[in-house]
């Protein structure tokens, strides 16, 4: 196992100084931020057209000794704001595209949350299976935009020697082991799940057990403290 920190916590400050300031802590792997919600501060996707910024960036990890455990570029690919959700799920293209040229072997993201039909401008989050219509959107979600988009995304990230790990949490359509196993059932085994267990606290859902049922679906793991 490797410890390692998820370097938005630490935008303020240039890589260089972050590696040596984690360093000094005894550690050597980080997770990057390529975009979306956790921002690009340390790891920009401009690399990809720019030879000599990515070998840069390459050497700087190098030099301190530093590993990278994933890209990550938390996003709602599947935003019923058509706008959002492009850019989101281009976001996610690229940063597949770039964990390959690093030899990074896992990106992470969200799994997005459509809206109740074409027409919505809100991601809506169905949890509720009555009254019936509810379940009648959460099937349109699914078979009209989630899966659609998750199929080909694992594909493309397979294609590319990419596996995509998916952080379970509140507000999108995989928010739980139920779900998740839901879209690796439809998607492939390339898809699997960045577990953070304080969002399973969050929701009454047994830690441990969430463990044991996902198994080798857990490709990547975040840690961090919940009080409830």
């Amino acid at each position: 196992m490797r410890v390692g920190v998820f370097t938005p916590l630490l935008s303020q400050l240039p890589l260089p100084e972050v590696l040596k300031k984690l360093k000094a802590n005894g550690i050597g792997t980080v997770e990057l931020g390529t975009g979306n919600y956790p921002g690009d501060a340390h790891c920009n996707l401009s690399m990809l057209k720019d030879r000599t910024a990515l070998e840069t960036f390459k050497k700087t990890i190098a030099d301190e000794g530093f590993s990278i455990s994933a890209l990550s570029c938390h996003g709602n690919p599947l935003h019923p704001d058509r706008d959002i959700a492009k850019s989101h799920q281009e976001t996610s293209r690229k940063t597949i595209l770039l964990a390959e040229k690093l030899g990074v072997p896992v990106m992470v993201d969200f799994s997005g949350c459509p809206g109740d039909s074409r027409n919505a401008k809100r991601p809506n989050w169905v949890t509720c299976p009555w009254p019936p219509e509810y379940l009648e959107t959460l099937k349109w979600q699914w078979d009209e935009v989630v899966a659609p988009y998750w199929t080909k995304h694992a594909k493309f990230a397979a294609d590319h020697g990419v596996k995509i790990a998916i952080e379970m949490h509140p507000g999108f359509v995989v928010y739980s082991p139920e779900t998740m196993l839901k879209l690796r059932a439809i998607a492939g085994k390339q898809i699997g799940c960045n577990y953070d267990p304080s969002h399973m606290f969050w929701q009454s859902i047994d830690p441990i057990a969430a463990i044991r049922l996902l198994g080798d679906a857990i490709f990547h793991v975040h840690a961090k403290d919940t009080q409830i």
